[in-house]
């Protein structure tokens, strides 16, 4: 119950407008959310650099109606991987499509992803496409395969709570496609997606073993010690190298785990969040994992 009256609260422009301007809710998200710049998510992940993490920037934002504002979002993006070659950090880039235009004009979002890694492959770096609601996921891919057949700086995410995956994880096996897979973070109907955790779960161990199997360049996403302990045994089990794969974390959920999985020689990516689009982002997690509401009110109240 209480993971869909969050869901549904993050799609509220009404609830947003009001928890966005309480400095409870913006100290509530520093738990997850870097800042709102890019010199502070650069500083960030500076930090995670030096205590051995991979890292991925992603600009939060959403889906934005005008052409406009996805030439805006476009020309961020630009920024952002220009100033991380400037910087210290090492880091890619993650993007949502409806932020550059998808629900506007397919061919207009194309362009603009297109131009992104093509910018992104001159300065030798990886753009990672982010997976929406179930209602984009066939435009997403349309998008992704065009760009993939051109530029292999670029990766897909699939969500394992979507029915549809399997044959879509089969696809991008067969092209070769590199793939983030997580179990996903939208309210779904019965229809595209599994309802039941154990579904959810069984979906993402058979996704997992399809993906490495094929020899596909997989992260597996997750905060789930179950789906991380399964993918190690299946690796062990298979004679998989370990740079066939990585596990993947959010900036600020599980921070001991992640720090142990790292010390164990395993290779760790930790998706920092940054700007001033928090707050669709911050319901998604608190849905995703309940424990992530407690760390919230913690950072708010300064615990």
């Amino acid at each position: 119950m209480l993971r869909q009256t969050l869901l549904f609260l993050s799609d509220r422009e009404d609830f947003k407008n009001v928890l966005m301007k309480m400095p409870f809710s913006r100290k509530a998200a520093g738990r997850f959310v870097a800042g709102e710049t890019s010199a502070e998510a650069l500083a960030a992940a500076r930090a995670l650099n030096d205590a051995g993490f991979r890292v991925t920037l992603d600009l939060l934002g959403e889906s934005v109606n005008e052409p406009e504002e996805a030439e805006a979002a476009t020309a961020a993006y630009r920024t952002s991987l220009d100033e991380i070659e400037a910087s210290d950090a090492v880091s890619t880039i993650s993007l949502k499509l409806t932020q550059l235009g998808l629900d506007i004009d397919e061919d207009f979002c194309f362009r603009n992803i297109l131009g992104i890694v093509q910018y992104a492959e001159q300065l030798g770096t990886f753009v990672r496409i982010d997976m929406e609601s179930s209602e984009h996921t066939d435009r997403t891919l349309r998008i992704f395969h065009k760009v993939f057949a051109e530029h292999s700086n670029v990766g897909i995410v699939i969500q394992s709570y979507l029915r549809r995956s399997e044959a879509d994880i089969k696809e991008l096996v067969r092209v070769g496609a590199p793939v983030r897979l997580c179990k996903g973070a939208y309210q779904e109907p019965a229809s595209v997606a599994f309802q039941q955790k154990t579904e959810v779960e069984a979906s993402f161990i058979r996704l997992m073993r399809l993906l490495l199997d094929g020899g596909a360049q997989t992260a597996i996403a997750s905060h789930d010690e179950r789906m991380i302990d399964a993918t190690l045994e299946h690796v062990a089990r298979n004679g998989i190298s370990d740079d066939a794969f990585e596990l993947q974390m959010l900036y600020g959920v599980r921070r001991d785990y992640q720090r142990q999985l790292v010390a164990n020689g395993l290779n760790m990516r930790i998706y920092v969040p940054y700007g001033s689009q928090w707050y669709s982002y911050l319901m998604r997690r608190m849905a995703e994992r309940p424990a992530n509401l407690l760390f919230g009110l913690r950072a708010a109240l300064g615990g």
